[in-house]
């Protein structure tokens, strides 16, 4: 893959060109201002119009505003990219690309948590639970889902595995992980720590098919379980076993859009914990720790 193309515009600006613009707007984020991100939209819009991946680039926007506090223009911006979405769906499936449901599933995440961050928690999951309905049936579902759970899952009873089941009366560790996933492969050896000094603690990892292999090859199913099993078996010997569930209904109940997701449930079946990304050794083990009741 090459890297983007920049051209240089009339107005001084410069933009990526073809799909660059989702990354030239992330990497303006360096600059400590959004002001360059505006202008690069801008120009983008003036040349090509509101496409996908202008949608998916205001996205990261919407999340900018968020992420620093700025809560009136993270709403606004991300409910202006929901509704520029939903009527580019009129004319093309939601799914055909990438770009669309990102920028969808972005703009839906950006709404809940500012609704959540600005003291407005039940609304917030009125608001995913109706995102939930609407869009069942599409990719950006297990994203809903969870944005729902980081706000309703802990304390709560877990959900069901498919393909196997959470130990009766013990304390469970759920990592979540995918064969393209660079993140779950350094999270193995804080893992296998972890495991090591609380043997009491069992561990599943739910994993799902993609429909590719290295390099973002399409693959049929019966080539990418193969692959599945050769990542298993190069980073994750001794810590998964070849009998891991491979489940996207497990990915879509745990909202798990997110790899790693890590989830802790005590022996009373109840999470305790429930984290969409990676830990460190410091964060994980002390989650364990309270969940062990320091029982190892």
């Amino acid at each position: 893959m090459h890297a983007p193309i920049f051209v240089l515009l009339c107005t001084g600006v410069f933009v990526a060109a073809d799909s660059g613009i989702v990354g030239a707007v992330q990497s303006s984020f360096s600059t400590g201002s959004d002001a360059r991100a505006i202008a690069l939209l801008q120009s983008y819009r003036t040349q090509k119009g509101v496409t996908p991946e202008y949608l998916e680039a205001t996205s990261w926007l919407a999340r900018a505003y968020f992420m620093s506090h700025n809560y009136p223009q993270a709403e606004g911006l991300s409910q202006e990219v929901y509704t520029q979405a939903v009527a580019q769906m009129k004319t093309r499936p939601l799914d055909r690309e990438p770009h669309l449901p990102l920028a969808l599933g972005a703009a839906i995440e950006v709404a809940g948590e500012t609704l959540a961050a600005t003291g407005r928690r039940s609304e917030a999951v009125t608001y995913l639970n109706e995102q939930a309905k609407t869009f069942a049936a599409t990719s950006v579902a297990a994203r809903i889902r969870k944005n729902l759970l980081l706000l309703t899952l802990e304390g709560k009873p877990a959900p069901a595995l498919e393909g196997t089941a959470l130990p009766k009366g013990k304390p469970a560790l759920l990592f979540f992980w995918a064969h393209w996933c660079p993140d779950c492969k350094a999270e193995a050896p804080i893992l296998r720590q972890i495991l090591a000094e609380f043997p009491a603690l069992t561990m599943i990892a739910p994993t799902q098919h993609y429909g590719y292999v290295a390099g973002g090859v399409d693959a049929p199913r019966a080539a990418e379980a193969a692959y599945i099993e050769q990542v298993r078996a190069k980073y994750y010997t001794a810590l998964i076993p070849p009998s891991m569930p491979v489940s996207e209904n497990n990915f879509v109940r745990y909202g798990a859009s997110t790899t790693p997701t890590i989830v802790l449930v005590d022996g009373a079946g109840i999470v305790r914990l429930y984290h969409p990304g990676a830990m460190t050794y410091a964060e994980l083990r002390g989650a364990v720790a309270r969940v062990m009741g320091g029982a190892k």
